[in-house]
């Protein structure tokens, strides 16, 4: 379980100090698929970061599983569990995608067992296994390699920030289907996602708004979206889902 208790984060800018998120709290349980949406600048990535370390709040107090992790760098957290995706994904020149699926699964994975985890993102295995992390690979093909890393690391908690931002149509429909399948495997893990696609709103177990630091609503996806859609068109759809 991750707590967040009366967490703040500000900024030095040209204007002064700027509060992005403001005494906020948050518990996200485990075994829930939690999707963290709100207005753009509202906070969600930065929220994101905070959580993955790799910024530290101005105050407050971050737990896992009850231990403080508030001060531990993302590499520590990585190794209580902790998973970030970028939104952009990070590119490793010199690094062929078996090579950062073993070192993101910490074994000596074997070529089928890399493969497999391709497989689930909806690469072609014998195409990609030897292949480069480099700009060769397309912003698509970049975050369907990241998310298998995550797939393929199993930690507790599993955080994205914007998955489907910059991927094609296809790539955002198989997009929709990994997490489907994630989120069907779920065991004593977490995922936590920042998206505000209706589509992943629509799997999630709880939906989280942020605006301006702070949380304005909270709750399953039946009650939160159609107060986010504001039409008698989604009341009905999400009324379908209970």
């Amino acid at each position: 379980m991750l707590e967040l208790k009366n967490i703040s984060y500000e900024v030095d800018d040209e204007s002064g100090f700027k509060e992005i998120i403001q005494d906020l709290d948050l518990v996200i349980q485990d075994k829930k698929f939690v999707v963290i949406t709100g207005p753009n600048g509202g906070g969600k990535s930065t929220l994101a970061r905070l959580i993955a370390g790799v910024i530290k709040p101005t105050s407050g107090q971050i737990l896992l599983d009850g231990e403080d992790i508030t001060d531990k760098s993302i590499t520590e957290r990585a190794r209580l569990g902790i998973s970030y995706a970028f939104q952009q994904p990070v590119k490793f020149k010199g690094i062929r995608v078996v090579d950062l699926l073993r070192i993101a699964a910490g074994k000596q994975l074997s070529v089928s067992q890399a493969c497999h985890y391709l497989s689930e993102v909806g690469l072609c295995a014998r195409d990609y296994i030897e292949r480069e992390v480099n700009g060769s690979l397309s912003g698509g093909e970049l975050k369907r390699i990241e998310i298998a890393t995550v797939m393929a690391r199993k930690t507790k908690l599993a955080v994205f920030d914007e998955p489907e931002a910059g991927i094609d149509l296809w790539s955002f429909q198989n997009l929709i289907r990994i997490f489907e399948n994630i989120r069907e495997e779920i065991k004593d893990s977490s995922i936590v996602i920042i998206s505000h696609q209706e589509r992943i709103l629509n799997i999630a177990d709880e939906i989280v708004v942020i605006a301006d630091g702070k949380i304005s609503d909270q709750g399953e996806p039946a009650r939160v979206l159609p107060k986010l859609l504001g039409t008698e068109a989604a009341v009905d759809a999400c009324a379908r889902l209970q």
